[in-house]
């Protein structure tokens, strides 16, 4: 992560991770989430992930999003639990991004099947 006090930093973080999976480049995104070193910067990435997750979750139909709510409540409270374990905070911050994966693939099939949602 290039700037701590960046707060979008955590969102771009979380944006080039999911780019890198549609690339098919797992391995370099396996990577990318290992560059956060320490607590302050798991947790800023870990909050990108998150306002992603539940950005996109938002866009799923009722039964989805509702299931997405659920895991992001779990993946809360991972966090809660490593609140102080640099360790514990990098498994959560690869949970959260594959959360992310998951409800972003939610969301397109979502889409594909029942088309975009009207604005409006």
């Amino acid at each position: 992560m290039t700037a701590p006090n960046d707060p979008d930093a955590g969102v771009r973080l979380a944006a080039e991770y999911l780019q890198l999976v549609a690339e098919g480049r797992t391995d370099d995104a396996a990577a990318l989430l290992a560059r956060p070193a320490d607590i302050r910067e798991l947790v800023l990435a870990g909050a990108g992930f998150t306002t992603l997750s539940r950005r996109t979750g938002r866009t799923l139909p009722t039964a989805m999003r509702a299931q997405a709510g659920g895991r992001q409540t779990r993946l809360g409270a991972l966090r809660d639990a490593h609140r102080r374990d640099v360790d514990g905070l990098r498994t959560w911050l690869q949970a959260a991004a594959q959360e992310l994966v998951t409800v972003t693939g939610l969301a397109e099939a979502a889409r594909a099947r029942l088309g975009t949602p009207s604005a409006g």
